[in-house]
C-alpha cells in the first residue's frame, strides 16, 4: 500500500477527473464528443489501476488490457460506426437541461451520502480510509450513473456507452477495495465488455441500415 500512499493526491485527482469525464459522457449530445470524454473517463481508470497496483504484475497487465481494449480499441470502434449513425443521439426521454440536473444533483448528493456512510458499508479499516475512501465513493456514483444512461437514453450508441460506463465504476471499485492482490488484475481483465460491446455497435448498425433508426424505443413499437 505504500505506493498509494505517496499517489494518494494524484490518485484522488484522478478519481475527480474521472467523474467529471463520466457525467460529460453521459449529457453530450454529440456521441463523437461522448466517445472522446469516453477516452479520458477511460485512460484515467488505467492510470489509477497501474498506481493502485504499481509494481504488481497482474495489474500492471490489467493496465496494458485496460489501455489497449477502453482507450485505443473501443473509442476507434465507436467512431467508425458514428460514421455510418446519426452522430447525434436520439431524444431521450427526459429533456437535455433537465437531465443535465438531474445528473449535477444526483451526483452531488449520492457522492456526498456515499464518502460520509461509506465506513459503515466497506468490509475493511483501510477501505474507509483516504484516497479508498473518495475512489469508492466516486466508484459507486459513476456505477449509478451508468444505470442512469441506460435507463434515460432511447440512442443504441448511448445505452452501449452508458454499459460501459457501469464496467468502469464497477472496476474503479474493484482496484480502490482490493488494489495488492492479482486476483483483483484476473478478474478486471476477464470482465471487460469489449466483445459485448462490439457485439452491441455491429447490431446497432445492422439495425440502422434496415430501419434507419437507432431510437430503442421506436425499435420496441416494431414487435407491436
Amino acid at each position: 500500500m505504500g505506493s498509494v500512499a505517496v499517489n494518494s493526491g494524484l490518485v484522488v485527482t484522478l478519481m475527480v477527473i474521472h467523474l467529471l469525464a463520466s457525467m460529460v459522457v453521459a449529457e453530450m449530445k454529440n456521441l463523437r464528443s461522448a466517445v472522446y470524454a469516453l477516452i479520458v473517463q477511460s485512460l484515467t481508470l488505467c492510470v489509477v489501476i497501474l498506481l493502485l497496483g504499481w509494481g504488481q504484475g497482474w495489474m500492471i497487465a490489467w493496465f496494458a488490457w485496460g489501455l489497449a481494449t477502453k482507450v485505443i480499441l473501443l473509442p476507434y470502434l465507436f467512431l467508425r460506426a458514428i460514421k455510418i449513425l446519426p452522430r447525434q443521439e436520439a431524444e431521450p426521454v427526459v429533456s437535455s437541461w433537465v437531465s443535465f440536473g438531474i445528473v449535477v444533483a444526483s451526483v452531488l448528493v449520492i457522492y456526498q451520502i456515499l464518502h460520509t456512510y461509506l465506513a459503515a458499508l466497506v468490509p475493511t479499516v483501510a477501505a474507509a480510509a483516504e484516497p479508498t475512501r473518495s475512489s469508492l465513493a466516486m466508484a459507486f456514483t459513476v456505477f449509478l450513473l451508468g444505470i442512469y444512461v441506460c435507463i434515460v437514453r432511447r440512442d443504441m450508441v448511448k445505452v452501449i456507452i452508458g454499459v460501459l460506463l457501469l464496467e468502469n465504476g464497477a472496476h474503479l471499485a474493484l482496484i480502490s477495495l482490493v488494489p495488492s492482490r492479482p486476483e483483483t488484475g484476473i478478474i478486471g481483465i476477464v470482465t471487460n465488455v469489449v466483445l459485448a460491446a462490439w457485439l452491441l455497435l455491429y447490431f446497432g448498425v445492422v439495425t440502422f441500415r434496415a430501419l434507419g433508426t437507432t431510437d430503442t424505443m421506436k425499435l420496441s413499437e416494431l414487435k407491436r
